[in-house]
Protein backbone atom coordinates (compact mmCIF):
# COMPACT_ATOMS: atom_id res chain seq x y z
CA UNK A 1 0.00 0.00 0.00
CA UNK A 2 1.32 3.43 -0.92
CA UNK A 3 1.56 5.69 2.11
CA UNK A 4 2.27 9.42 2.07
CA UNK A 5 5.49 10.37 3.79
CA UNK A 6 4.92 12.85 6.59
CA UNK A 7 6.49 16.28 6.72
CA UNK A 8 9.00 17.42 9.31
CA UNK A 9 7.69 19.92 11.82
CA UNK A 10 7.70 21.17 15.39
CA UNK A 11 6.60 17.82 16.77
CA UNK A 12 9.31 15.95 14.89
CA UNK A 13 9.18 13.91 11.69
CA UNK A 14 5.83 12.27 11.08
CA UNK A 15 6.55 8.77 9.81
CA UNK A 16 3.33 8.08 7.92
CA UNK A 17 0.33 10.17 7.02
CA UNK A 18 -2.93 9.23 5.33
CA UNK A 19 -2.87 7.11 2.19
CA UNK A 20 -2.22 8.91 -1.08
CA UNK A 21 -5.77 9.55 -2.31
CA UNK A 22 -4.49 10.18 -5.84
CA UNK A 23 -3.42 6.52 -5.96
CA UNK A 24 -5.98 4.77 -3.77
CA UNK A 25 -9.56 6.13 -3.71
CA UNK A 26 -10.74 7.19 -0.28
CA UNK A 27 -13.68 4.80 -0.45
CA UNK A 28 -11.21 1.92 -0.94
CA UNK A 29 -8.70 2.86 1.74
CA UNK A 30 -8.26 1.39 5.23
CA UNK A 31 -11.14 1.76 7.73
CA UNK A 32 -9.08 4.01 10.01
CA UNK A 33 -9.76 7.61 10.93
CA UNK A 34 -8.91 9.82 7.92
CA UNK A 35 -7.24 6.77 6.32
CA UNK A 36 -4.35 7.15 8.77
CA UNK A 37 -1.97 4.31 9.70
CA UNK A 38 -2.81 2.07 12.61
CA UNK A 39 -0.94 2.64 15.85
CA UNK A 40 0.99 -0.62 15.39
CA UNK A 41 2.22 0.55 11.97
CA UNK A 42 4.29 3.46 13.34
CA UNK A 43 7.16 3.48 15.83
CA UNK A 44 6.07 6.64 17.64
CA UNK A 45 2.77 8.48 18.00
CA UNK A 46 2.14 12.11 18.92
CA UNK A 47 -1.65 11.76 18.88
CA UNK A 48 -3.60 8.50 19.06
CA UNK A 49 -7.18 8.52 17.80
CA UNK A 50 -9.10 5.89 19.76
CA UNK A 51 -12.69 4.74 19.65
CA UNK A 52 -14.68 4.01 22.81
CA UNK A 53 -17.80 2.13 21.65
CA UNK A 54 -19.79 2.34 24.89
CA UNK A 55 -23.35 3.61 25.33
CA UNK A 56 -24.70 1.83 28.40
CA UNK A 57 -24.91 5.18 30.22
CA UNK A 58 -27.44 6.56 27.74
CA UNK A 59 -30.75 7.85 29.12
CA UNK A 60 -32.82 8.17 25.93
CA UNK A 61 -31.91 6.99 22.42
CA UNK A 62 -29.13 4.38 22.36
CA UNK A 63 -26.70 3.63 19.53
CA UNK A 64 -23.59 5.72 20.28
CA UNK A 65 -21.64 2.47 20.61
CA UNK A 66 -21.60 2.56 16.80
CA UNK A 67 -20.31 6.14 16.79
CA UNK A 68 -16.57 5.41 16.37
CA UNK A 69 -17.14 3.37 13.22
CA UNK A 70 -19.50 6.01 11.79
CA UNK A 71 -17.09 8.88 12.47
CA UNK A 72 -14.23 6.94 10.88
CA UNK A 73 -16.40 6.47 7.80
CA UNK A 74 -17.32 10.15 7.85
CA UNK A 75 -13.63 11.11 7.98
CA UNK A 76 -12.69 9.61 4.60
CA UNK A 77 -12.81 12.95 2.79
CA UNK A 78 -10.53 14.79 5.22
CA UNK A 79 -7.41 16.09 3.49
CA UNK A 80 -3.87 16.77 4.76
CA UNK A 81 -3.80 20.60 4.67
CA UNK A 82 -5.89 22.85 6.95
CA UNK A 83 -6.12 26.19 5.10
CA UNK A 84 -7.83 28.07 7.94
CA UNK A 85 -5.05 27.41 10.45
CA UNK A 86 -2.26 27.02 7.88
CA UNK A 87 -1.12 23.67 9.25
CA UNK A 88 -0.85 20.05 8.16
CA UNK A 89 -2.32 18.19 11.16
CA UNK A 90 -1.01 14.83 9.91
CA UNK A 91 2.35 16.23 8.79
CA UNK A 92 3.80 18.12 11.75
CA UNK A 93 2.79 15.36 14.16
CA UNK A 94 2.40 11.62 13.87
CA UNK A 95 -1.28 10.75 14.19
CA UNK A 96 -2.37 7.11 14.22
CA UNK A 97 -5.58 5.18 14.76
CA UNK A 98 -5.32 3.05 17.90
CA UNK A 99 -8.52 1.09 17.26
CA UNK A 100 -11.13 0.77 20.00
CA UNK A 101 -11.01 0.33 23.76
CA UNK A 102 -13.19 -2.71 24.40
CA UNK A 103 -15.34 -2.44 27.51
CA UNK A 104 -18.16 -4.31 29.24
CA UNK A 105 -21.58 -3.22 27.90
CA UNK A 106 -23.42 -4.74 30.89
CA UNK A 107 -21.44 -3.31 33.82
CA UNK A 108 -20.90 0.47 33.78
CA UNK A 109 -18.41 0.54 36.67
CA UNK A 110 -16.28 -2.17 35.07
CA UNK A 111 -16.46 -0.38 31.73
CA UNK A 112 -15.29 2.87 33.34
CA UNK A 113 -12.29 1.06 34.83
CA UNK A 114 -11.51 -0.57 31.47
CA UNK A 115 -11.68 2.76 29.63
CA UNK A 116 -9.39 4.46 32.14
CA UNK A 117 -6.93 1.57 31.97
CA UNK A 118 -7.00 1.56 28.17
CA UNK A 119 -6.48 5.32 27.93
CA UNK A 120 -3.70 5.23 30.51
CA UNK A 121 -1.92 2.47 28.60
CA UNK A 122 -2.18 4.40 25.33
CA UNK A 123 -0.74 7.50 26.98
CA UNK A 124 2.39 5.58 27.92
CA UNK A 125 3.34 5.38 24.24
CA UNK A 126 1.38 8.25 22.67
CA UNK A 127 1.69 11.93 23.46
CA UNK A 128 -2.03 12.74 23.46
CA UNK A 129 -5.42 11.11 22.92
CA UNK A 130 -8.39 12.08 20.79
CA UNK A 131 -11.27 9.78 21.77
CA UNK A 132 -14.40 9.13 19.72
CA UNK A 133 -17.43 7.88 21.63
CA UNK A 134 -19.61 6.37 22.71
CA UNK A 135 -21.83 8.25 25.10
CA UNK A 136 -20.64 11.03 27.40
CA UNK A 137 -20.07 8.67 30.32
CA UNK A 138 -16.65 7.98 28.78
CA UNK A 139 -15.45 11.53 29.48
CA UNK A 140 -15.01 10.68 33.18
CA UNK A 141 -12.43 7.87 32.79
CA UNK A 142 -10.72 9.78 29.97
CA UNK A 143 -10.34 12.78 32.28
CA UNK A 144 -8.94 10.48 34.97
CA UNK A 145 -6.23 9.23 32.61
CA UNK A 146 -5.48 12.70 31.19
CA UNK A 147 -5.33 14.33 34.65
CA UNK A 148 -2.87 11.66 35.79
CA UNK A 149 -0.62 12.41 32.81
CA UNK A 150 -0.86 16.21 32.55
CA UNK A 151 -1.97 17.45 35.97
CA UNK A 152 -4.93 19.73 36.74
CA UNK A 153 -6.95 20.53 33.63
CA UNK A 154 -9.03 23.42 32.36
CA UNK A 155 -12.15 21.66 31.07
CA UNK A 156 -14.09 23.15 28.16
CA UNK A 157 -17.33 21.25 27.62
CA UNK A 158 -19.46 21.76 24.49
CA UNK A 159 -22.95 20.35 25.00
CA UNK A 160 -26.66 21.05 25.06
CA UNK A 161 -26.72 19.66 28.60
CA UNK A 162 -24.77 20.34 31.80
CA UNK A 163 -23.89 16.70 32.54
CA UNK A 164 -23.28 17.61 36.19
CA UNK A 165 -26.30 15.91 37.75
CA UNK A 166 -25.80 13.91 40.95
CA UNK A 167 -27.42 10.67 39.75
CA UNK A 168 -29.92 9.42 37.23
CA UNK A 169 -32.39 6.80 38.48
CA UNK A 170 -29.97 6.40 41.38
CA UNK A 171 -27.06 5.55 39.07
CA UNK A 172 -23.91 7.62 39.76
CA UNK A 173 -22.22 6.89 36.42
CA UNK A 174 -24.26 7.86 33.37
CA UNK A 175 -23.89 10.26 30.45
CA UNK A 176 -25.59 12.93 32.58
CA UNK A 177 -23.14 12.76 35.49
CA UNK A 178 -19.51 12.57 34.24
CA UNK A 179 -18.50 16.08 35.26
CA UNK A 180 -20.06 15.77 38.72
CA UNK A 181 -17.87 12.71 39.32
CA UNK A 182 -14.90 14.52 37.77
CA UNK A 183 -15.44 17.49 40.10
CA UNK A 184 -15.59 15.19 43.13
CA UNK A 185 -12.24 13.70 42.09
CA UNK A 186 -10.63 17.08 41.45
CA UNK A 187 -9.96 16.29 37.79
CA UNK A 188 -10.49 19.83 36.47
CA UNK A 189 -9.75 23.34 37.69
CA UNK A 190 -12.56 25.11 39.52
CA UNK A 191 -12.93 28.59 38.07
CA UNK A 192 -11.10 27.82 34.84
CA UNK A 193 -13.66 25.55 33.17
CA UNK A 194 -16.69 26.20 30.97
CA UNK A 195 -19.85 24.85 29.40
CA UNK A 196 -20.56 26.07 25.86
CA UNK A 197 -23.88 25.69 24.02
CA UNK A 198 -26.14 24.82 26.97
CA UNK A 199 -29.84 25.09 26.14
CA UNK A 200 -33.22 23.49 26.62
CA UNK A 201 -35.41 22.79 29.66
CA UNK A 202 -33.93 21.78 33.02
CA UNK A 203 -35.35 19.78 35.92
CA UNK A 204 -35.21 22.73 38.33
CA UNK A 205 -33.43 26.06 38.93
CA UNK A 206 -31.12 24.20 41.30
CA UNK A 207 -29.52 22.50 38.28
CA UNK A 208 -27.82 25.80 37.50
CA UNK A 209 -26.92 26.76 41.05
CA UNK A 210 -25.43 23.35 41.79
CA UNK A 211 -23.48 23.48 38.54
CA UNK A 212 -22.10 26.93 39.42
CA UNK A 213 -20.80 25.53 42.70
CA UNK A 214 -18.48 23.30 40.66
CA UNK A 215 -16.81 26.39 39.18
CA UNK A 216 -18.16 26.32 35.63
CA UNK A 217 -18.85 29.41 33.58
CA UNK A 218 -21.73 28.93 31.13
CA UNK A 219 -22.02 30.36 27.62
CA UNK A 220 -25.43 29.26 26.42
CA UNK A 221 -26.39 28.59 22.83
CA UNK A 222 -28.28 31.90 22.79
CA UNK A 223 -25.16 33.64 24.13
CA UNK A 224 -23.19 32.20 21.22
CA UNK A 225 -25.62 33.83 18.81
CA UNK A 226 -25.32 37.19 20.58
CA UNK A 227 -21.58 37.14 21.23
CA UNK A 228 -20.44 35.57 17.98
CA UNK A 229 -17.66 33.14 17.16
CA UNK A 230 -14.77 35.46 17.96
CA UNK A 231 -16.30 36.61 21.24
CA UNK A 232 -16.89 33.06 22.47
CA UNK A 233 -13.37 31.96 21.51
CA UNK A 234 -11.93 34.99 23.33
CA UNK A 235 -13.96 34.17 26.46
CA UNK A 236 -12.71 30.59 26.45
CA UNK A 237 -9.10 31.68 26.01
CA UNK A 238 -9.44 34.12 28.90
CA UNK A 239 -10.94 31.42 31.13
CA UNK A 240 -8.35 28.73 30.47
CA UNK A 241 -5.26 30.93 30.14
CA UNK A 242 -2.05 28.94 29.74
CA UNK A 243 -3.33 25.90 31.61
CA UNK A 244 -3.53 22.39 30.10
CA UNK A 245 -6.90 22.18 28.32
CA UNK A 246 -9.22 19.23 27.82
CA UNK A 247 -12.06 19.65 25.31
CA UNK A 248 -15.11 17.42 25.63
CA UNK A 249 -17.56 17.81 22.76
CA UNK A 250 -21.02 16.28 22.73
CA UNK A 251 -22.26 16.35 19.15
CA UNK A 252 -25.67 17.47 20.44
CA UNK A 253 -24.17 20.93 21.01
CA UNK A 254 -25.05 21.28 17.33
CA UNK A 255 -28.63 21.94 16.33
CA UNK A 256 -30.46 18.79 15.16
CA UNK A 257 -30.56 20.38 11.70
CA UNK A 258 -26.78 19.90 11.62
CA UNK A 259 -26.49 16.74 13.76
CA UNK A 260 -29.67 14.67 13.85
CA UNK A 261 -27.83 11.45 14.69
CA UNK A 262 -27.60 11.75 18.45
CA UNK A 263 -29.35 10.41 21.52
CA UNK A 264 -30.79 13.52 23.22
CA UNK A 265 -31.34 16.25 20.59
CA UNK A 266 -32.37 19.77 21.64
CA UNK A 267 -33.63 22.53 19.35
CA UNK A 268 -31.78 25.83 19.10
CA UNK A 269 -28.19 24.61 18.94
CA UNK A 270 -25.02 25.82 17.27
CA UNK A 271 -24.40 25.50 13.57
CA UNK A 272 -21.47 23.39 12.46
CA UNK A 273 -19.82 26.57 11.14
CA UNK A 274 -20.10 28.23 14.56
CA UNK A 275 -18.58 25.28 16.36
CA UNK A 276 -15.73 24.84 13.89
CA UNK A 277 -15.05 28.57 14.04
CA UNK A 278 -14.93 28.63 17.84
CA UNK A 279 -12.52 25.71 17.88
CA UNK A 280 -10.37 27.41 15.27
CA UNK A 281 -10.25 30.46 17.55
CA UNK A 282 -8.54 28.39 20.24
CA UNK A 283 -5.32 27.97 18.25
CA UNK A 284 -2.32 28.25 20.53
CA UNK A 285 -4.02 26.99 23.70
CA UNK A 286 -2.43 24.02 25.49
CA UNK A 287 -4.80 21.33 24.26
CA UNK A 288 -3.68 18.06 25.85
CA UNK A 289 -6.68 15.80 25.23
CA UNK A 290 -10.19 15.69 23.80
CA UNK A 291 -13.24 13.58 23.12
CA UNK A 292 -16.11 13.80 20.62
CA UNK A 293 -19.12 11.80 21.78
CA UNK A 294 -22.79 10.90 21.32
CA UNK A 295 -22.86 10.22 17.57
CA UNK A 296 -25.68 7.70 17.15
CA UNK A 297 -25.68 6.71 13.46
CA UNK A 298 -29.05 4.96 13.51
CA UNK A 299 -30.67 8.42 13.75
CA UNK A 300 -28.35 10.06 11.21
CA UNK A 301 -29.23 11.13 7.66
CA UNK A 302 -26.75 11.00 4.77
CA UNK A 303 -23.87 10.84 7.30
CA UNK A 304 -24.56 14.47 8.30
CA UNK A 305 -23.69 13.90 11.97
CA UNK A 306 -20.76 11.61 11.28
CA UNK A 307 -19.23 14.08 8.82
CA UNK A 308 -19.70 16.95 11.28
CA UNK A 309 -18.04 14.92 14.03
CA UNK A 310 -15.16 13.99 11.74
CA UNK A 311 -14.53 17.66 10.92
CA UNK A 312 -14.63 18.50 14.63
CA UNK A 313 -11.97 15.85 15.18
CA UNK A 314 -9.93 17.39 12.38
CA UNK A 315 -10.08 20.81 14.05
CA UNK A 316 -8.95 19.23 17.32
CA UNK A 317 -6.00 17.56 15.61
CA UNK A 318 -5.09 20.90 14.04
CA UNK A 319 -5.19 22.55 17.48
CA UNK A 320 -2.93 19.84 18.84
CA UNK A 321 -0.51 20.51 16.00
CA UNK A 322 -0.47 24.21 16.99
CA UNK A 323 -0.74 23.93 20.77
CA UNK A 324 1.19 26.50 22.79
Amino acid sequence: MKINEGESGAAGHAERGPIDASRIPRFAGPPTFALLPRRDEVTHCDVAVVGVPFDSGTSYRPGARFGPAAVRQGSRLLRPWHPGLQVAPFGVQQVADAGDIACNPFDIKEAIDQIEAGATALLTSAGHLLAIGGDHTIAYPLLCATRQRFGPLALVHFDAHLDTWQTYFGAPLTHGTPFRRAAEDGLFLNGHSMHIGIRGPLYAPSDLTEDAELGFQIISAMDVGRTGIDGVAAAIRAQVGDRPVYLSIDIDVLDPAHAPGTGTPEAGGLTSRELLGILRGLAGTRLVGADVVEVSPAYDHAEMTAVAAAHICYELLALMALRG
